[in-house]
């Protein structure tokens, strides 16, 4: 009798620490995927960042090679002229 109760108190020390081992699988897995969701989250934000970020300097980098390279400079007031247009009638 003593033998029989032994032997049942280890299957139910083992069925316990099976279902705690097994909720554990469980948590630590959806653990994992919601970090998965999490990193291709921030992937896209980062893809995101990159492309605003060369948008954002091409417009810089056009301007610093004209200035650089081409030696141009943006016109004072006293080198702009408005030329107003006039369309000639068209002959008939």
């Amino acid at each position: 009798m003593g033998r029989a109760i032994l032997l049942l108190g280890v299957a139910v020390i083992c069925a316990l620490s099976l279902v705690t081992s097994r909720h554990q699988a469980r948590q630590t897995t959806a653990a994992i995927e919601r970090e998965r969701q999490t990193a291709i989250v921030l992937n896209d934000q980062y893809e995101r960042m990159l492309l605003e970020q060369s948008t954002a300097s091409t417009g810089k980098r056009i301007d610093k090679l004209a200035r650089d390279k081409l030696n141009m400079r943006l016109p004072t007031l006293d080198q702009i002229r408005v030329i107003e247009y006039r369309a000639s009638p068209k002959p008939q």
